[in-house]
């Protein structure tokens, strides 16, 4: 019981908490919402990228998506007359099974909207008397026995297709499908026998339709990648005088019947094709996919597909297309949202410094104190970094939680480094900062302030070091542009620019640097200008001018963290803004040089007379300018035909100077003093137009009539066609100048007035 007594000591952090729960409280709602953005920022990057990969991939046409395997089993090992044993329902299938499980990784297969089957690679006439024939033409059909109708649509009338009894490369009857839409189109009804001819048969091939289906989902990729299976089709004899048109339809066969496509067709396709799921797909492993994909189509991926469940299958798919279109647009605006991802973070680590900094000017007496009475750097540091670490590493984490629960898509790990970064930030700026400014005891605190305080050396040579990485900064912003990768600058072709994703870090922290540089700059000169102004203002007798000057001169030198905080938002603010502009401007000009101004009515053939009007009486519309535009012009020099546009010269002239696209006074087409009733119609030609013609005068003859032509004058576009080679004349001088397009100008036009317009019409 006669033990020494043991002193209590009170724990520092504990202590320090209690003393002072403001400061502390502060600190940790600062690093929870630093934390929740900075994990937020990457988090939000992934998930938008996703989004729109997936909406890429979502929107693509079905052959655009798709993946097909195919075959025509030329292969020399397989005995032609056993061919159709390949086309077995089970065989098929398996092979299907074995194909979906060697797609590549990160690409799975929409199963529901998948399929595979044998078809006819061309359509075969049917001669029956009583199918329709718009130009004397009788209608062709295709054969495909593609896998899981009854799952893709619902019977409206009749029942399915069966393979009834054995079916054979000859049998002569088979039970067939069609869509209601190929129904009403070729008059079928059930019961009706179409009798399908082919070279390869004595007698034609009856196919018998059991039954009339409606497609479910008919804008999916089952029915949408061979349109022809959904909805029968108006086609053109190739090579005659008069165009002819003719039926192409489809019939839907079972899949026991595949083995009579043998007997029809010398050279039938077997299919696989697989849709892909975009639930799974993301931006971070589309380089990785787009090279799965090339594999697939051309390398290894194909060699596997060949062994293991396809013999000498081909693979083709325009998804390569779709993904490296997105890369591109990724590559885009991935500066652009680097530039942002510095601006912000070098904010929120400007705050964080700034708070570690005043809680050490706070605590400077407290600091002094110690060092004075013994206390090492390391001590001192040691317990500052544990004080902050108790606050900053658990509000970091909570902030990192609220992050993933804000924005539950995208990947952990670069949300951890941020909310990592973020913690060692808040951390380390109070013990940095204390042992900075007591590394040795001072009896009392020196000035420090901004008028008499002298940037040492190594200041200087971190803000020379920080100038010349800004001129470097801006220098290759200027050469290079934001988009272009460190690739771009060596002339690499393959793996530069925008399409192959790539940063060029040091052009995107640009922004950053000359707010940075504009910060110390302005700390550097704010000393002169008070200096000055204090020496006049101590001779007077007031003593409030005084007193504010040396006031503002006592400012300590950690003032400037504010206005670096400051300027850099204000700089990065302003790129963006000028950013978003340039993106509108870019978009609106886009949009007039696909549309020729902000709306436009074209038809196929000539436009009813009285739309015109009907379309001016439109809200928002200015005005309407009639247009003839024949896009089969013939020049007569065996280098492809150009398109003529026929025009009312005031109109189309004050349209083409509001949209900048080839503006021109209205007297180059009608001539001085107006249009002349005879001699050659005066032309605008486009650039390689007007050298096909030359100096003289050309006949033409057009839908609109026959006429001669001379060149007035060269355009680079007009609105009517801006990226096409055209002819622009007066439509006055011309035989049937009957417009097909409106072109319509005006502010906020009511599209939705002008398509009720356009309908009403006729």
């Amino acid at each position: 019981m006669g033990g020494k007594a043991k002193s209590a000591v009170a724990p520092w952090v504990r202590t320090r908490l209690r003393t002072a729960p403001g400061p502390a409280v502060a600190l940790v709602l600062l690093v929870l919402l630093t934390s929740a953005l900075a994990a937020a920022f990457p988090r939000a990057v992934d998930t938008y990228e996703d989004r729109g990969l997936r909406h890429a991939v979502d929107t693509a046409s079905a052959g655009e998506s798709v993946v097909e395997l195919t075959t025509d089993l030329s292969d020399e090992t397989i005995d032609p007359p056993r061919r159709h044993t390949h086309a077995r329902p089970a065989l098929m299938a398996e092979r299907h099974r074995k194909a979906e499980g060697l797609l590549p990784d990160g690409l799975p297969a929409d199963a529901s909207q998948s399929a595979y089957g044998v078809r006819t690679i061309e359509p075969f006439v049917a001669h029956d008397p009583w199918l329709p024939r718009p130009d004397g033409l009788p209608p062709k059909f295709s054969l495909s026995t593609q896998s899981a109708l009854a799952g893709h649509s619902r019977t409206v009338e009749g029942r399915l297709p069966r393979a009834a009894g054995k079916v054979t490369v000859r049998t002569g009857t088979v039970e067939a499908a069609v869509t209601a839409a190929t129904a009403e189109s070729l008059r079928l009804t059930v019961g009706s026998t179409v009798h399908v001819d082919s070279p390869m048969r004595r007698g034609s091939l009856a196919v018998t339709v059991t039954g009339i289906v409606e497609p479910r989902l008919p804008e999916r990729s089952y029915w949408s990648f061979e349109p022809l299976l959904r909805t029968a089709g108006l086609q053109y004899e190739p090579g005659a005088d008069v165009p002819q048109r003719y039926w192409v339809a489809a019939f839907l066969l079972a899949p026991g019947a595949a083995p009579v496509i043998f007997g029809v067709d010398p050279s039938p396709e077997l299919y696989w094709r697989f849709a892909p799921r975009t639930d799974t797909l993301t931006a971070a492993a589309l380089p990785a996919l787009r090279s799965r994909v090339a594999s697939l189509e051309h390398g290894p991926g194909l060699s596997r597909m060949r062994a293991k469940a396809v013999p000498d299958v081909s693979v083709d798919t325009k998804l390569d297309d779709v993904l490296a279109a997105f890369s591109g647009s990724l590559g885009a605006v991935g500066p652009v949202v680097a530039v942002g991802a510095f601006g912000v973070g070098t904010v929120a680590a400007v705050v964080l410094l700034m708070a570690g900094g005043l809680a050490s000017a706070r605590r400077g007496a407290e600091l002094a104190l110690l060092r004075s009475r013994g206390g090492s750097v390391r001590g001192i540091g040691g317990r500052l970094l544990g004080e902050s670490a108790v606050l900053a590493v658990p509000a970091a984490m909570a902030g990192w939680a609220l992050a993933a629960l804000l924005v539950p898509d995208g990947r952990a790990v670069p949300a951890a480094l941020a909310s990592g970064a973020v913690a060692l930030l808040a951390c380390c700026a109070l013990p940095l900062r204390a042992v900075y400014v007591h590394r040795t005891p001072r009896v009392h605190g020196g000035r420090d302030d901004l008028v008499r305080v002298r940037p040492s050396r190594r200041r200087t040579v971190a803000e020379l070091t920080l100038l010349v990485l800004a001129a470097g900064a801006v220098a290759a912003l200027r050469r290079r542009g934001a988009g272009a990768g460190p690739a771009a600058a060596s002339g690499s072709g393959s793996g530069s620019g925008a399409g192959s994703g790539q940063v060029d870090q040091l052009v995107s922290a640009a922004p950053v640097l000359i707010g940075v540089i504009a910060a110390l700059v302005l700390v550097r000169l704010y000393p002169l200008p008070l200096r000055l102004a204090a020496r006049p203002v101590a001779r007077r007798r007031g003593a409030i001018g005084f007193l504010a000057l040396a006031r503002a001169g006592r400012s300590p030198a950690t003032a400037a963290l504010p206005l670096l905080a400051l300027l850099t938002a204000l700089t990065t603010a302003a790129f963006g803004g000028s950013v978003l502009a340039g993106i509108a401007d870019a978009r609106d000009r886009a949009a007039t040089l696909a549309v020729g101004a902000d709306a436009r009515v074209a038809g196929v053939k000539a436009l009813p007379p009285s739309l015109a009007d009907a379309v001016r009486g439109a809200g928002g519309v200015r005005e309407v300018t009639p247009v003839l535009i024949d896009y089969d012009l013939d020049l007569r020099d065996g280098k492809g035909s150009v398109s003529l546009v026929a025009v009312e010269p005031e109109a189309y002239a004050r349209l083409a100077r509001r949209t900048g696209l080839g503006g021109f006074p209205a007297e180059l087409l009608t001539g001085p003093g107006g249009a002349s009733p005879g001699g050659p119609v005066r032309a605008i030609a486009s650039p390689s137009v007007a050298e096909r013609l030359g100096a003289g005068t050309t006949r033409f003859t057009s839908s609109a009539g026959a006429f001669e032509v001379r060149v007035a004058a060269r355009r680079p576009t007009t609105p009517a066609l801006p990226d096409e080679g055209f002819l622009l004349v007066d439509a006055a001088r011309l035989e049937r100048p009957v417009p097909n397009t409106l072109l319509v100008t005006g502010e906020r036009v009511d599209t939705a007035a002008v398509t009720a317009a356009v309908r009403g019409a006729g």
